[in-house]
Formats: structure tokens, C-alpha cells, sequence
């Protein structure tokens, strides 16, 4: 069975960078799509972008389209999601999780993804 560790979060200033990682045990990640998610307090837990088994697809939210990338490396086993322009309102826990559902669609749904890691803290302040 497969865990995910997410790491990389932190107390960080509006408008700097963090990369997170989302790296895998137990099993490979290099046959998955891998989705990035985020829950601020007292909110839902929101999608945020997610990158196909390949890397050769990605998609994000609005929210973050042109500030974040995510990638991966399948040799480490391991997913990426670079945030830059961060703003207070990006301040969440942010999850990583394996696509399970073969459905058509833009992989934004989070009842299509298992195997949640436990996330890592990002804090902006302003």
C-alpha cells in the first residue's frame, strides 16, 4: 500500500516561494495521476492542481493558475508543487493524494482520490 509524506511548508512572507514535496512509499508513484489539495480552517477541503502519471498534463485552480507548478520526478518517487506570489490566502494544510477514480474530467474532484498524506502547513502573512 502506498503512503504519501508531504513536506516543505512553512511561515513565509507575502509574495515569497515554497516547494512542497509529496513523496512516496511502499509503492510506486510513477503510474498515477497526483492531485494537490489545501484546507484552510473552518473551509472545505479545496483542489489545487493535480499532474498526470507522465508529467506530460497538469491542471490547476484558478486561484493559482500562473503562481504554482507542480511536477514530478518518478525516479525519486516523488511530486512537487512550486508556489510562488504567495498571498495570505493561500495559507493552508496542504495535502497530496493518488488519483484512484478512471473517470474523464479534470481530476479536481477530491472523492476521486485516496491514499492522503498528512499534510504539510503553509502560513503567509502579510
Amino acid at each position: 500500500q502506498v503512503q504519501l509524506v508531504e513536506s516543505g511548508g512553512g511561515l513565509v512572507q507575502a509574495g515569497d516561494s515554497l516547494r512542497l514535496s509529496c513523496a512516496a512509499s511502499g509503492r510506486t508513484l510513477s503510474y498515477y495521476t497526483i492531485g494537490w489539495f489545501r484546507q484552510a480552517p473552518g473551509k472545505e477541503r479545496e483542489f489545487v492542481a493535480r499532474i498526470s502519471w507522465s508529467g506530460g498534463s497538469t491542471y490547476y485552480a484558478d486561484s493559482v493558475k500562473g503562481r504554482f507548478t507542480t511536477s514530478r520526478d518518478n525516479a525519486k518517487n516523488t511530486v512537487y508543487l512550486q508556489m510562488s506570489s504567495l498571498k495570505p490566502e493561500d495559507t493552508a494544510v496542504y495535502y497530496c493524494a493518488r488519483r484512484v477514480a478512471v473517470v474523464a474530467g479534470t481530476g479536481s474532484d477530491p472523492s476521486e482520490y485516496a491514499y492522503w498524506g498528512q499534510g504539510t502547513q503553509v502560513t503567509v502573512s502579510s
